[in-house]
């Protein structure tokens, strides 16, 4: 099941989890010699670093579905809008944006939010179908012939989709995990009865493994655990059907906009929370949860505001328009760092948003983005957005593209969903089994690229805090230059392969050592 935020929100019931089983809190922020987990040394950098040294402020854009700007661990570092003043239903700063106080959301409008889209190529389908669904194809020009291909291509996806959501693969799931106990004629076993069991197929194999490594301790979890995530698995097949997968569903009305307008930028309402912050409160939490208030969690950088910009779900893809509406909002606002975990394979308009990236660049704007969770290769697989202009005018200097990696240091460090590319992918960064702010003031565990990113985000902040002179390039330059090398083999689709082969710097972001570079700028 696609999702259009880089989340694995459920990763149950994947082997290569058990790697994460019983981990130090915190642990993306530890040392890997001194913790013995694959982290990024901010502790460290703390300790031995930082003390004492001045520093300043950074404003971060969390480009996402937005953030719980009242949860208990982020509320005192959430951007105010110093030119606003709130419910006045007034332009203030006269930014073209009304009472945005604490951001903006390009997916609302005056009667309430956008919850659910489409994904890109379906509205493409949508958009295409009047040329070309009784199309003579021999009375096409070149390039008519070119759309034509891509059109069939993906009405032959969606059919595919659809056939696989009203199959109802979690059924299917839920009758092997039925056979599994049938055979083990247990139906709740615990770890020493997964030690006993020989497996007889591969899912039996996986949910044995998994068992033993991930519930050590904890017998009673496994099979409550699973029910409890087909119940959620159907509810989000449900909403593929409903929305994601629905050509005939188009919520824009919601926003009153003229979508097919690029030149449009004034829309949307200032809820920047809206109707399912999780994600986006996740993000923001890695990023920049307080640190020293002995509550929920430590961000990377202990000195920064979070800038919610909303544009994107849970289910569905952002649209092109918004995201490059909420990139030029950000950098006008005083962004230094623009976070987005996301992406998409198919863009509507790629063009208008390589021209606000462009915009960003030119401001000193240092934008993170996920290389998303299908473990695909990025120099093979285009991913939407990203930093090669399409006007062949080049590609963004300060654009850091990341993958996931785990807590172990092994053949499994690239984590199993990321994607990779010795070109396309700068670094790798944690992105297991990361626990962080969730709303309503509350603390989770998630895994994704759109966990990793924003730990490359948090340490682009913590940098431009500490040494404020520092240009968004060089800022980049510092991070890439300054990984831990993995100088060993990872294991991608049952191969090996050298850890160098799947991302340009070969390496782990470390705050330890990017710092340590920095003083030397």
């Amino acid at each position: 099941m696609k999702r259009t935020l880089l989340l694995i929100a459920i990763s149950f019931p994947i082997l290569l989890n058990a790697q994460t089983a019983s981990l130090k809190a915190n642990w993306q922020n530890l040392d890997l010699k001194t913790d013995s987990v694959f982290g990024v040394s901010t502790e460290k950098a703390y300790t031995e670093l930082l003390k004492g040294k001045k520093h300043v402020t950074v404003l971060v854009a969390v480009i996402d579905v937005g953030v719980d700007i009242n949860h208990e661990d982020l509320k005192s570092v959430i951007w105010t809008n110093p030119k606003e003043i709130a419910g006045n239903h007034i332009d203030d700063d006269k930014n073209g944006y009304v009472d945005d106080l604490h951001g903006w959301n390009f997916l609302g409008g005056p009667k309430g939010n956008v919850e659910h889209e489409t994904y890109e190529y379906v509205r493409l389908i949508r958009l295409e179908k009047p040329k070309y669904e009784n199309a003579d194809s021999t009375k096409l020009s070149a390039a008519e012939l070119v759309k034509y291909h891509e059109y069939l291509e993906m009405k032959t996806k969606l059919n595919t989709q659809l056939a696989e959501a009203n199959i109802s693969r979690p059924g299917l799931v839920g009758l092997q995990l039925d056979t599994l106990l049938m055979d083990m004629k247990n139906k709740n076993p615990k770890v020493a009865d997964f030690k006993n069991f020989k497996p007889k197929n591969d899912f039996q194999k996986n949910e044995v493994n998994y068992a033993i490594n991930h519930y050590k301790g904890n017998d009673s979890n496994y099979t409550s655990d699973y029910r409890k995530y087909l119940v959620v698995w159907r509810k989000d097949i449900q909403n593929e059907l409903d929305y994601s997968l629905n050509i005939n569903y188009d919520p824009r009305s919601i926003v009153g906009d003229n979508y097919n307008d690029d030149n449009e930028h004034y829309y949307g309402n200032n809820d920047v929370t809206g109707p399912d912050a999780h994600h986006g409160t996740h993000v923001a939490g890695i990023i920049g949860a307080v640190r020293d208030n002995n509550i929920g969690i430590k961000g990377v950088a202990n000195d920064v505001m979070i800038m919610p910009v909303r544009v994107t779900f849970i289910g569905g893809d952002e649209r092109d328009k918004d995201v490059a509406n909420a990139i030029r909002y950000a950098a006008d606002n005083g962004a230094k760092v623009i976070n987005m975990s996301f992406g998409k394979d198919y863009s509507w308009d790629k063009k208008v948003v390589d021209d606000a990236v462009k915009y960003a660049v030119s401001k000193d704007v240092l934008i993170v983005h996920a290389a998303g969770n299908e473990n695909a290769d990025r120099d093979k697989k285009t991913f939407y957005p990203n930093k090669i202009y399409a006007d062949s005018s080049g590609m963004a200097s300060a654009w850091i593209e990341v993958g996931a990696s785990g807590s172990k240091d092994g053949e499994f460090l690239k984590a199993y969903f990321s994607s990779y590319g010795k070109i396309n992918v700068d670094v790798f960064a944690p992105g297991v089994d990361i626990y962080s702010t969730t709303p309503n003031s509350t603390y989770g565990d998630d895994s994704g690229t759109s966990m990793a990113t924003p730990m490359v985000a948090g340490l682009a902040a913590l940098i431009r805090s500490y040494y404020p002179k520092l240009t968004a390039v060089q800022v980049k330059e510092i991070i890439l230059n300054s990984v831990v090398k993995v100088n060993h083999d990872v294991t991608i689709n049952e191969k090996k392969v050298p850890f160098a082969d799947i991302c340009k710097t070969g390496g782990i972001i470390n705050a330890y050592n990017a710092l340590k570079l920095a003083a030397t700028y």
